[in-house]
């Protein structure tokens, strides 16, 4: 009996690390040419795998591209959000949390700067599975912002009258700007830009106590 779940726990461990070759390949190329530049077939010829081991993963296309968004979100959460863990509530997390998207995307993480930017301009207008995985994304991202706003707020380091939502949607323009200027015109500056543009606006929304922990040791 040991033998056999050896030999089962063996091709499980050889299927997971095939899914994760695969799945590392996936996310670069979605992030340059999109997720429509995925197939189980282009996946297989570059990373010489069987056909057919990868239709066992995956199944379809659309699977492929649901994994990979999947995939992209748990990269995501390591570079941009665990970073915070040890930042408490408060202003200065606000700015943490963008400086670490724009280190995400100035470092290209992914090989065509933010994923979900890319995923979302390529999606936006269609429907179906991947599209309301794609958007999901965005809702989530959107909302981890305005918590992370409503906390330095509670925290009284910002207004106690400040519209997260709208300051949410602003830090975001700032930083998937900078995102998309880079990626276009091989232009660095422009993270430079939204970082200067992110603490003048949160500036403009703190505290007394919320100006001093923004402008502590800088």
């Amino acid at each position: 009996m040991s033998g056999s779940g050896s030999k089962i726990d063996g091709r499980v461990e050889r299927g997971n690390q095939t899914r994760r070759l695969v799945l590392g390949r996936t996310m670069d190329i979605a992030s340059v040419e999109g997720l429509d530049g995925l197939s189980l077939g282009r996946i297989a010829t570059e990373l010489e795998l069987s056909k057919s081991g990868v239709f066992a993963l995956f199944g379809s296309k659309e699977e492929l591209q649901l994994a990979t968004v999947r995939a992209a979100v748990a990269v995501f959460a390591d570079r941009v959000v665990t970073p915070l863990n040890d930042v408490p509530p408060g202003a200065r997390r606000v700015r943490e949390l963008c400086r670490s998207w724009l280190a995400y995307s100035s470092g290209r993480v992914f090989a065509g700067g933010c994923f979900f930017y890319a995923a979302g301009a390529e999606f936006d207008a269609r429907t179906g599975p991947v599209h309301d995985a794609v958007a999901r994304t965005h809702r989530d991202w959107t909302a981890f912002v305005e918590g992370t706003l409503r906390e330095a707020r509670a925290a009284g380091e910002l207004a106690g009258d400040l519209d997260v939502e709208q300051v949410a949607f602003e830090l975001i323009a700032l930083m998937e700007t900078a995102n998309a200027q880079s990626v276009l015109h091989d232009d660095p500056a422009a993270y430079a830009h939204a970082e200067r543009g992110i603490t003048t606006r949160l500036l403009t929304s703190a505290t007394e106590r919320g100006r001093e922990a923004l402008t502590e040791g800088t």
